[in-house]
């Protein structure tokens, strides 16, 4: 049973949602559409990007190119955003690449769920900051640390159904004749004391529906 898998089809855990097929079954954690969503709120929080940048190890979070790039980059480019990638393996490449960020046309970032990214959270959020690049996280907890802004799953509600799940495989059931289950709930998380840093005015509509307001 899994529960925080970006792309199981991709990865080989499962064969199709309907029938995974094999011994496993379990819930994604993020659709490949949320590329777009990102960089969709990248472009309403920060009007003047004009570059957008998605950030991940390409060691730790290969399925980044093949399921999240197509719809960012087609999203950024209906936006008038200039999309790029920016791979990183090291702390000195993620400096490299908030700098690259910084100075004009405007740049913004877009990072990706990635346990390297994870782990070296503080660092991104520390360089936003220094460069002044606005910032998208895929988890809650980057904002409550000084991130910009996430929108990503609830992970409480996830492993509330994958319990489910679990429940109806210890009664019999076959996983893999249980469908792969998309995450139904999200969160929308703004730091407002990291905006005001960044000269960003939070448009009111954003506010109205975050589920948690940092001040």
């Amino acid at each position: 049973m899994f529960a925080q898998i970006s792309d199981p089809i991709g990865a080989g855990f499962i064969a199709n949602v309907a029938r995974p097929g094999g011994n496993i079954t379990g819930f994604s954690n993020f659709e490949a559409s949320i590329g777009s969503k990102w960089i969709e709120l990248l472009k309403e929080t920060a009007p003047g990007v004009m570059r957008g940048a998605i950030l991940f190890n390409p060691e730790t979070a290969p399925y980044v190119g093949r399921y999240y790039q197509g719809p960012f980059e087609a999203a950024a480019r209906s936006l008038g955003v200039q999309p790029s990638a920016s791979p990183v393996r090291s702390g000195a490449e993620i400096a490299s690449a908030l700098a690259a960020l910084q100075g004009e046309p405007p740049g913004g970032l877009i990072v990706m769920p990635d346990t390297f990214n994870i782990v070296h959270r503080q660092q991104i959020i520390e360089l936003a900051a220094r460069h002044r690049v606005p910032a998208i996280y895929p988890y809650g907890f980057a904002v409550r640390e000084g991130g910009l802004i996430s929108y990503g799953v609830d992970p409480v509600d996830l492993f509330r159904r994958a319990a489910g799940y679990v429940d109806r495989v210890l009664k019999g059931a076959k996983a893999a004749e249980l469908p792969m289950q998309a995450p139904v709930k999200f969160e929308l998380l703004i730091n407002l004391k990291t905006a005001n840093a960044l000269a960003l005015k939070i448009p009111q509509t954003l506010l109205a529906t975050a589920d948690d307001v940092i001040e």
